[in-house]
């Protein structure tokens, strides 16, 4: 049994996440998101010696993480939005499988210095990769009072995004918005006391997507998924909030993002996948009570038809 890398994160729905994927021990995998590395060393411990895994995180820090000297992974640096040129630059024609489990991993939260989180002090940063890319700084002191309103709406779901997004426009005429409390300070005033800890989380969370193009990302990985799997093959998918996992969901039952299903000139579906699991599975109490991360996550199996 291949043992489990210590740090990082706990992965979620590990045994069932694994499980959607239906390995065939001589196939050809691709986990999308490895960091800690906990569903890639599932995947690779029932995998045979002609088994293959390629797994992509653009994160540096996780590359501490690699299994050594398995000659049967390979590790990506890299978007997973980019699924497509790795896959032919590595000479992959078809894949078996395809595991992405979206979201911030435990790591980046508790991480001080990286300012994805609202309960530590830290520059105003929020990029997956950290080696290029604008950064959340970038975000609130260059975007127009419209589109920072826009971000706060589409990618947290704040209802007065408006109201935020005129604060952090008024505040940073003062100074520039470059730390977690500086911002935090202009937005606390319109969040109730109730609610201060999911709405700030809501803000930090829409900053987040668009510093990382989180659901453009998710939407070429997706098609370009579709094109490398193999009929038969599987598309397993962990996500943690509403925009991602109505993505997914229309995906997997429509091919695209909108879910809007075409059809032939009989009135068949025109669909590529279908899903395994009609029912979204999610965590049982006790994985909900070990592993906090856990709580929203929702596990979506697709197979490619022929």
């Amino acid at each position: 049994m291949v043992t489990v890398a210590p740090t990082y994160h706990v992965p979620v729905l590990l045994r069932q996440s694994v499980d959607g994927l239906n390995i065939q021990p001589n196939g050809t995998y691709v986990d999308v998101t490895f960091g800690g590395g906990g569903h890639s060393r599932e995947i690779l411990s029932r995998l045979g010696e002609n088994g293959q895994l390629y797994s992509f995180d653009q994160d540096g820090d996780a590359e501490r993480n690699m299994p050594p000297g398995d000659g049967r992974f390979t590790f990506v640096r890299s978007n997973f939005r980019y699924l497509t040129n790795w896959m032919r630059y590595y000479g992959v024609t078809a894949i078996d499988g395809l595991m992405a489990d979206l979201g911030v991993s435990s790591h980046h939260f508790d991480d001080e210095a990286r300012g994805f989180s609202f309960r530590f002090e830290a520059p105003l940063d929020m990029r997956m990769n950290s080696r290029a890319g604008m950064t959340a700084a970038d975000v609130v002191n260059r975007y127009d009072e419209e589109r920072l309103a826009r971000i706060f709406y589409l990618y947290g779901e704040m209802k007065n995004s408006r109201r935020l997004a005129a604060a952090i426009v008024k505040g940073r005429a003062d100074r520039p918005l470059t730390t977690v409390a500086h911002l935090t300070e202009l937005v606390q005033p319109l969040i109730g006391r109730d609610r201060q800890k999911k709405d700030l989380a809501k803000v930090f969370q829409a900053l987040r997507i668009e510093v990382n193009h989180e659901m453009d990302a998710l939407e070429e990985m997706l098609q370009a998924a579709v094109r490398a799997l193999r009929p038969g093959g599987r598309l397993v998918v962990l996500t943690y909030h509403s925009l991602e996992d109505r993505m997914v969901k229309n995906f997997m039952r429509s091919g695209n993002a909108e879910g809007k299903t075409q059809q032939d000139f009989f009135g068949n579906r025109l669909v590529p996948l279908k899903p395994v699991n009609n029912k979204v599975i999610i965590p049982d109490e006790e994985e909900q009570t070990a592993n906090p991360r856990s709580r929203s996550a929702k596990l979506r199996i697709a197979q490619k038809l022929g």
